[in-house]
């Protein structure tokens, strides 16, 4: 099979290679929309508890969480001050006019809810509601036009714009963008190190175009993903990690092989065959092995494990076309040529016994002291690990000075309690049971971090409890508050829900 391809790339080098370039061109300029289409949620693992919780709030009570939560600030005046509540409900009305808004709330339109007031009385929430649900790519849009429009000094106040639309955006941003820094930072730094590998500038660039085309090709399947899908903003940095480490990898089996064939006197077609028939069958089974070790990753059941596994397959199985399919007509084309724009001589002089020959063979005579010293080496870098605690994406990945970051920090500190994030409790069929249920909101309000409990709700034959929290939801200490929660005696049918609880089983669920 491999001998056949080497004859047809061969042969058909110039289609091959015109098919190739014109292929990468289009799925890159189709996949770079994939940027705006990615999710930075995808934590919820559908058979939890909390996400039963979410689908009951969201399709049968009607309640949707706020996409945008926005801190106004009065200074120094009092927010139930006549002026300030006239300025605000004309902000309120001018934010609910807004495209993709579907309806607002605030301290002012609620009557004076306390839960949306600043402890210091001088401050008030006003929480925007999307078309689209809170943790969509679409509320992601609104968080970035409320950042720009509603951020700063406005109508007298000073706004705080954030919340999950407004953090999601600034997350995805940030990603883009430090992404774009480390490709311009280690695609030159990559190519210089092959410049010294190879010690020539023509066979350096092969491994890159494997590696960029793989980049690109993954970001077009990507794109195709999230048009029946949802994929997360962090399968973006496994694309890019992997498919320029595979493609290089791949292209550096290939290219050496090439070379080495022409150095031993063969013809371009018949180094063509013979490096497909070794290094090529080489690549694609060392590529196989990982997409099926990756493919597992898609049968998790939490969103963004998902992603990792909708990337890798990708940009492996991308890895391994452009390694069999786009580099061999290069190769054919370039021919003899690969050798030139000399570095370094030495590195293109074939070597029967060089220095990576000789370490296999001191490796070979000592195989049980080489295995017990690696041991060792992986034992200590490994030893950190034990002390690691994992968590996910909120406003804390952000600089401290990013204006989505500040309006969370002003959230927490001058807010008691997470309002816009509170632990919703569900106690299904608990109608009737008061005594139990009164019972379970004291023990509730005594545990650590809650700091208020609102009053029962009944909805038909369901109970609703809300419990506000002090931490941020998405945190060690949250995970433990849910735990302490849902160790109380509950009456049957309690289901523990919100982001702190939905963080908690995602955590559990890893």
């Amino acid at each position: 099979m491999f001998e056949k391809l080497g004859h047809f790339m061969y042969h058909r080098r110039k289609a091959a290679v015109i098919l190739f370039v014109i292929g990468i061109l289009a799925a890159g300029g189709i996949g770079s929309s994939v940027f705006n289409r990615l999710d930075s949620g995808g934590y919820s693992n559908p058979n939890s508890d909390s996400y039963k919780v979410y689908t009951y709030i969201n399709d049968t009570l009607k309640i949707t969480d706020p996409t945008i939560v926005v801190v106004v600030d009065a200074g120094d005046t009092e927010i139930t001050d006549p002026a300030v509540t006239q300025r605000a409900l004309a902000l309120e009305a001018k934010m609910a006019k807004e495209n993709a808004v579907s309806k607002t709330l605030s301290y002012w339109s609620a009557g004076g809810e306390q839960s949306l007031k600043s402890k210091d009385g001088k401050a008030g929430y006003i929480l925007v509601y999307s078309q689209a649900d809170a943790f969509s790519p679409e509320s992601e849009k609104l968080g970035a036009y409320f950042q720009d429009h509603y951020d700063g000094k406005v109508e007298g106040f000073t706004l705080y714009s954030g919340g999950v639309g407004v953090v999601g955006n600034a997350i995805n941003k940030k990603i883009s963008k430090d992404l774009a820094i480390a490709e311009a930072i280690s695609i030159p730094a990559t190519f210089i190190l092959l410049v010294f590998v190879f010690g020539a500038m023509v066979a350096s660039a092969m491994p890159l175009v494997v590696g960029v085309s793989a980049i690109l090709g993954a970001f077009f399947i990507l794109y195709l993903f999230t048009l029946f899908t949802d994929v997360s903003i962090y399968a973006l940095n496994l694309t890019t990690g992997m498919g320029l480490g595979l493609g290089i990898d791949y292209a550096l089996l290939m290219v050496n092989r090439f070379r080495e064939e022409l150095h031993h006197g063969k013809n371009v077609e018949d180094s063509i065959i013979t490096t497909l028939k070794t290094a090529g069958k080489t690549v694609f089974y060392s590529g196989l092995t990982v997409f099926v070790t990756l493919l597992s990753l898609t049968f998790f059941p939490l969103p963004f494990l998902k992603s990792f596994g909708y990337a890798g397959v990708s940009v492996v199985a991308l890895a391994v076309a452009g390694a069999l399919f786009g580099l061999p007509p290069i190769l054919a084309m370039v021919g003899s040529k690969i050798d030139k724009g000399v570095v370094r001589k030495s590195a293109i002089t074939p070597k029967e016994d060089g220095r990576w020959a000789q370490t296999a063979r001191m490796v070979m005579r000592r195989p049980v002291a080489i295995v017990l010293l690696a041991l060792m080496v992986l034992g200590i870098f490994a030893a950190p690990l034990k002390n690691i605690a994992f968590s996910q994406g909120d406003s804390r990945m952000l600089p401290a000075s990013n204006a989505a970051a500040i309006a969370t920090a002003v959230q927490a500190d001058r807010f008691a309690g997470q309002t816009t994030n509170p632990v919703e409790i569900i106690v299904m069929g608990g109608a009737g049971k008061d005594a139990e249920i009164a019972s379970y909101a004291a023990n509730l309000a005594k545990v650590e971090g809650i700091v208020a409990v609102t009053p029962p709700q009944t909805f038909g034959q369901d109970i609703r409890l809300v419990a506000y929290e002090s931490m941020l939801p998405r945190t060690p200490a949250a995970q433990k508050m849910i735990h302490d929660i849902r160790d109380l005696e509950a009456p049957e049918g309690t289901l523990v829900g919100g982001v702190a609880a939905d963080y908690t089983d995602s955590q559990d669920g890893i």
